[in-house]
């Protein structure tokens, strides 16, 4: 009886250590970076800013993320309550989003994003500080 028991001990460890290596690793919130295109824009109520949103484990931009929430304000140069609308675009590159914003005045904008990728269940948030320049 004492075999028959290690027997089945044994089988169940074995099985236990080939579903634990095949459970599937996900990623969290924090494997994702927005990175700004270019940190200088040209100032103006036509003004383009472009985000590339990567995998941070692999370098490889990540494209259909659902960007949900925008904020574009002042705050690096002390005007935080200094806020102006952001506008989704069309972009024509995987993982760059683009966004037409009024940067009314020349300085530092910070720009808060706030996005859902596939297959994730954390949301994924950046801050990027841009220069709006003549």
């Amino acid at each position: 009886m004492t075999a028959k028991k290690f027997s089945a001990k044994a089988i169940f460890a074995s099985l236990a250590i080939a579903l634990a290596s095949t459970a599937t690793s996900y990623a969290a919130a924090t494997d994702y970076e927005f990175k700004l295109v270019e940190s200088e824009v040209a100032h103006g109520p036509e003004a383009t800013v472009a985000v590339r949103l990567v995998d941070k484990r692999t370098d490889i931009p990540v494209s259909d993320a659902v960007i949900f929430t925008t904020r574009m304000d002042m705050a690096p140069e002390g005007m935080e309550a200094m806020t102006t609308p952001v506008e989704v675009m069309p972009s024509t590159e995987p993982g760059v989003y683009r966004f037409k914003t009024n940067l009314s005045m020349e300085g530092g904008w910070r720009f808060k994003l706030a996005a859902k990728v596939q297959g994730e269940t954390e949301t994924v948030q950046g801050e990027l500080v841009l220069q709006a320049q003549p």
